[in-house]
């Protein structure tokens, strides 16, 4: 039986951080290789849904990539603006993964 499971049942850990001072990552570390295995194999987490979550273009997403040691998927995205910019509301990038906690995957 197949359902869609909240993405917070699925990883240990999910942070986002600063990439330098123009670009925002994003860590999905998963409970267990079988569930990792299972989503990175779906494709589901890739440069278009994170460009829907952010609400950004696709091109802003610099990278989705697999670290296999680590069971986790990576995400890398062009900040909005530069940290410590003004306007700029979250130097360290820590408060950025709001997004990915409503993240549905079919397991």
């Amino acid at each position: 039986m197949t359902e869609k499971r909240n993405i917070k049942e699925l990883v240990d850990v999910i942070r986002s951080k600063n990439a330098g001072p123009y670009e925002l990552t994003f860590d999905l570390i998963f409970k267990d290789f079988k569930t990792y295995e299972a989503v990175k194999s779906s494709g589901v987490i890739n440069k278009s849904l994170i460009a829907k979550l952010y609400d950004i273009d696709e091109n802003k997403v610099i990278s989705v990539i697999n670290y296999d040691p680590a069971k986790a998927i990576k995400a890398t995205i062009e900040r909005p603006c530069s940290a410590g910019a003004i306007g700029e509301t979250d130097v360290y990038g820590a408060q950025q993964h709001a997004p990915l906690l409503s993240l549905k995957i079919l397991m």
